[in-house]
């Protein structure tokens, strides 16, 4: 009578080696993908008539904040952070989606699966466009765009507005990195 528990490892080491040989996923599937922030922009279409305040710098900031916790709470991602001299770079460049794909070069030197960042339009201070835009380091495809109107350039309307694009349009998403 064969022993049972040679019987099982037996069947495990030959699931395995299947896995290998036909490239089914195996534990690694469940690890989430590394992601880095890349930070919030603003792009003021009236810059000239109504120039970027320090209140809107500092809700670009928060709402920076409030996009990575909320990303890395939902524990559909690693963060990996940036280092200083990074984010130095990206402060000085152009802006991540308008750079000739400088994105993915951030990405890769942070060791990220997935680069992201937010964008805000203020057409007025009546209309503005919040969005987020996430990337595949290895392809350079977009894998992410998504979009809120906001009504009012004010704290409370930025803070609704990120949160409703986290919670109702990122994360339902269920972005993932295609596979190799």
């Amino acid at each position: 009578m064969l022993n049972l528990r040679s019987l099982i490892g037996s069947i495990a080491v030959a699931l395995l080696a299947v896995a290998a040989v036909y490239g089914v996923p195996t534990a690694k599937a469940n690890v989430p993908p590394a992601l880095t922030y890349l930070g919030a922009f603003l792009q003021n279409d009236n810059a000239g008539l109504e120039p970027t305040t320090d209140a809107e710098r500092a809700r670009l900031r928060q709402i920076g904040k409030t996009f990575i916790r909320e990303l890395g709470e939902s524990g559909q991602f690693r963060l990996v952070p940036l280092s200083s001299g990074q984010m130095e770079r990206i402060a000085a460049g152009q802006t991540p989606g308008e750079c000739g794909q400088c994105e993915i070069e951030y990405g890769r030197s942070a060791g990220a699966d997935i680069v992201a960042w937010l964008t805000v339009q203020k057409v007025s201070n009546l209309i503005l466009n919040m969005n987020a835009y996430m990337v595949d380091v290895a392809s350079g495809r977009r894998l992410l765009v998504k979009s809120v109107d906001l009504r009012g350039n004010t704290d409370e309307s930025w803070s609704r507005g990120v949160n409703y694009l986290v919670k109702n349009l990122v994360l339902p998403a269920r972005v993932a990195v295609p596979p190799a």
